[in-house]
């Protein structure tokens, strides 16, 4: 089969494909040969799509992080900055456990090998959607939530927290009871730690164990 025109349906299944095996077998398995057999199509669809396979590495970090945004902005802004915080928290784990694949190669758990990002601007891609954290932890230092600090610093200190226990929930670690056993106490003792009221963040952090979540 050949691929000469852009087709969205292909680009994803290559997209997700490339993901796979960086994830599952590392950079040498991605040759123009497997991930076409990944996606189900021809070789000359990598390029009709991407233009070479250094062009399909950086994309897939891109879409990582394009489908983590999605799932970010659809958590309102409100008065409570601490739901909001949560909210966005619990976003994040979506994300992973929806696209484990993405997640390992957006964050680095799946190595690039020679695709790693080089330049300065490719090492921030994806910076944006940390960008949301930030603005909601400014609110939550103006409502009073939180104590006076530098917002970036509250997100950095919250990220970091959140990815750590995100990591050891898609390898499998916690079960089905890890977010309301780890993750909530976790995130309500870190937020007290900024000067939130316990009680009062636990009250706002309910959404986290919410029973959806994947």
């Amino acid at each position: 089969m050949t691929e000469r025109r852009a087709n969205p349906a292909v680009r994803v299944r290559l997209l997700e494909g490339a993901a796979r095996l960086l994830a599952e077998e590392g950079p040498s398995a991605l040759t123009l040969r497997r991930v076409a057999t990944e996606a189900d199509t021809s070789t000359m669809a990598v390029y009709t799509h991407f233009g070479s396979m250094a062009d399909l590495a950086d994309a897939v970090v891109a879409e990582g992080f394009a489908r983590l945004a999605a799932l970010l902005v659809e958590v309102p802004a409100t008065d409570d900055a601490i739901a909001e915080l949560a909210g966005l928290g619990r976003a994040y784990l979506v994300h992973a456990r929806q696209n484990p694949h993405l997640y390992a190669v957006m964050f680095g758990t799946a190595s690039l090998g020679s695709y790693r990002p080089r330049t300065a601007d490719e090492r921030e891609r994806g910076r944006y959607t940390f960008d949301e954290i930030v603005d909601a932890a400014r609110r939550a230092v103006e409502q009073g939530r939180l104590r006076p600090a530098e917002p970036r610093a509250i997100a950095s200190q919250l990220w970091t927290a959140m990815h750590g226990y995100v990591m050891l929930d898609v390898g499998g670690y916690f079960g089905d009871d890890g977010v309301e056993h780890v993750l909530v106490p976790m995130f309500a003792s870190l937020l007290s730690g900024l000067g939130a009221d316990r009680d009062a963040a636990l009250a706002s952090i309910g959404t986290l164990a919410a029973p959806d979540t994947p």
